[in-house]
This record gives C-alpha cells, sequence and structure tokens, in this order.
C-alpha cells in the first residue's frame, strides 16, 4: 500500500465552484428558510446562483453556511448527506473513474482546493488503519461544529457511493458536545461518535483503500486529471490575501521576516494584515508554520536535522524536532526514514 500524499492546502481560504453555496441554499430552502435569510452578507446573485461555472471566494460560502447553520445549528450531518460525488464537478468525476478507493483519496488530497471544505482534512495510515483528521482551528466558533459534522459526513457519504458498499468505520471522535440525538451520526457514521474528544477525526479499516471502484476508467481519469490541473492552476492564481502572505514566506531564504515586514511587502499595514488574516480564518504564526512544514518536508530527503532547521530560521535543531512533532506527529527523523532516507 502506497503512502497518502500530502493535502494541496491546509487551509480554507481558496476560491471555489457555487455548488456548494447552492446546495446549501437548497438543503435551507427544504427546511423551510428562507433565500434572501440565507444570502443575507453573501455578496452572492441571482446569477451567480444560475451560472454552474460561477466561482466564488471562500467568505461568500462561508456566510451562507453561517446563516444556515444560525437557523439549524444541528443540521451539519444531515447537510453533508447531501454532498455527492458529482456536486464536485470535474474532481469528483475523477473520483469515479478512479482505479481503486486509494487513487480516489490520492486525487483528493493533490486537488483539495478543487473541492468544498472548510476543515483542512488529512489523511494517514496508522499500520492497518486509515485516520481522516479534520483541523478546524482557523473557523470561526459559531460555523465549527456545524462544519466539522457537515465535512466529515460528506466525505464518508462519497465514500460510500464510491465503494458501492458498507464503509468499515472503527471510531469517529468529535471535539464539541454532543447534541440530544445523535441518530444522523449513527445512520452516517455505523456508530456513536466519541463527542467531546478534543480532536475532529474518523477511523476507517485500511483495506478499504485496496477496494477496486466499479466505474474505474483509466482514459477518463487521465482526462478528468488534466482538467483538475488546469482549473487548480487557475484558481490557485488568485489566493487571496493568505495566499500572498504565503507567496511572499515561499520566497524567503530563511523565514526571517517579521509580519511587518510581509505587511510591507503586500503595501498594507501590520495592522490591517492582521485583520484581513483574521477575517480569513487564520494568523501570520499559522501561515509561517504552514510553509515551514512544508519546506521541511521537501528538505528533509536530502539533508540533515541541523541543516534543515537552520534552514528554517530556528535557532537550535530541538525547536524544530518539536515543530515538526506538532505539524506531523512524529520526529523529522522518523518522517526521513519513513520515505526511505536517513534524515540524519
Amino acid at each position: 500500500m502506497r503512502t497518502l500524499p500530502e493535502p494541496a492546502v491546509r487551509h480554507w481560504d481558496f476560491p471555489r465552484g457555487i455548488a456548494s453555496a447552492a446546495l446549501m441554499l437548497r438543503f435551507g430552502a427544504e427546511r423551510g428558510l428562507p433565500r434572501d435569510t440565507l444570502l443575507d452578507g453573501s455578496d452572492l446573485t441571482a446569477d451567480d446562483l444560475a451560472d454552474p461555472v460561477a466561482e466564488i471566494n471562500a467568505h461568500q460560502e462561508l456566510a451562507v453556511v453561517r446563516n444556515l447553520a444560525a437557523h439549524l445549528p444541528r443540521a451539519g450531518i444531515a447537510a453533508g448527506r447531501h454532498y455527492h460525488a458529482t456536486t464536485f464537478g470535474v474532481l469528483g468525476h475523477a473520483f469515479l473513474s478512479a482505479a481503486t478507493m486509494q487513487d480516489a483519496v490520492d486525487m483528493a488530497l493533490r486537488y483539495l482546493d478543487l473541492s468544498f471544505t472548510f476543515t483542512g482534512p488529512t489523511a494517514a495510515l496508522d499500520g492497518d488503519r486509515l485516520v481522516i483528521s479534520l483541523h478546524p482551528a482557523g473557523l470561526p466558533d459559531d460555523v465549527r461544529p456545524f462544519l466539522v459534522e457537515r465535512d466529515l459526513a460528506a466525505i464518508h457519504t462519497v465514500i460510500g457511493e464510491l465503494v458501492t458498499g458498507e464503509v468499515p468505520v472503527l471510531a469517529v471522535d468529535l471535539a464539541h458536545a454532543a447534541p440530544p440525538d445523535t441518530s444522523d451520526h449513527e445512520e452516517v457514521f455505523g456508530l456513536r461518535p466519541e463527542f467531546g474528544a478534543g480532536r475532529d477525526r474518523s477511523v476507517v479499516d485500511a483495506s478499504v483503500l485496496a477496494r477496486a471502484l466499479p466505474l474505474a476508467s483509466p482514459e477518463a481519469t487521465a482526462l478528468c486529471e488534466r482538467q483538475c490541473e488546469d482549473l487548480a492552476t487557475r484558481r490557485r492564481r488568485k489566493p487571496g490575501v493568505a495566499g500572498e502572505v504565503r507567496r511572499v514566506l515561499e520566497h524567503s531564504a530563511r523565514f526571517e521576516e517579521t509580519m511587518p515586514v510581509v505587511a510591507r511587502a503586500l503595501g498594507i499595514s501590520p495592522r490591517t494584515l492582521r485583520r484581513r488574516l483574521t477575517e480569513a480564518g487564520t494568523s501570520y504564526q499559522a501561515l509561517l508554520d504552514e510553509v515551514r512544514a512544508d519546506r521541511a518536508a521537501a528538505l528533509l530527503p536530502g539533508a540533515s536535522v541541523e541543516q534543515v532547521a537552520a534552514q528554517l530560521g530556528f535557532a537550535e535543531a530541538a525547536s524544530f524536532i518539536h515543530a515538526f512533532r506538532r505539524w506531523y506527529g512524529t520526529t523529522p527523523s522518523n518522517y526521513a526514514r519513513s520515505r526511505g532516507t536517513s534524515g540524519g
């Protein structure tokens, strides 16, 4: 079994199609919520919603979600069940045409910014278990439980569609408190989640990754992947303020730039940059960590821990090791060994 790729993004502030916002509007309408109520603060128009190729920013969809969650705070699981492979457009067709479930998961992670996620999902193999973790720390408190449940239910709904059978879920942990009724959770996951767990994740028997998918087509996969790459390349040119900060940091030699230096490079004040990053659900430190984490993973196969620590601007290797463990859940040396290198 191959290792799983790192996700294409570790944040939610990326451009996205209209399909998810439109789905949330239909979901709310079925429950008696007026469209105008759900669109409040989103700046979305009737023309946007009628255009199947319209692209919006993450804050516009988040506004719709916030309005929906305000009226239906416990409907996250029910909303997530409305997401199907086809909801994701060309990315969803790439899932459907994949040879195995692992190929579909690989595609999802490589093109995560073509999805509608807000919770930064990652996937990792732990022995014979597949651990799907959500990372919603940057989300506003008023939408976090709703979006965690929506995204996790959507992931499991799509997996179930792809394998056309029962998904072998071993455990589900959710950080928020249990709702009065967990029947929707039990129907989606096949068990009652552990609430108040301090983390958001599901654990699935890794054997699901080897399952052959019934609609597999190498020709369709190749075509979908090319279209995904073209779409991702175009969208990644419009990254928003968080992406602009990442761009500056990615061009840093040793990550010595402070937030005022980056703000000046972007032509805005540090206070404005801090506010915009807060609105985007992130922070300068979080972005610095993301870029450092990606750079560390790229450098480790050919450099020692001490060399990578210096390259990333850490004063000492011990500080880097501590940070790396927080990013990846293991030490740099173990990470390098798992990829067939020593990591010094």
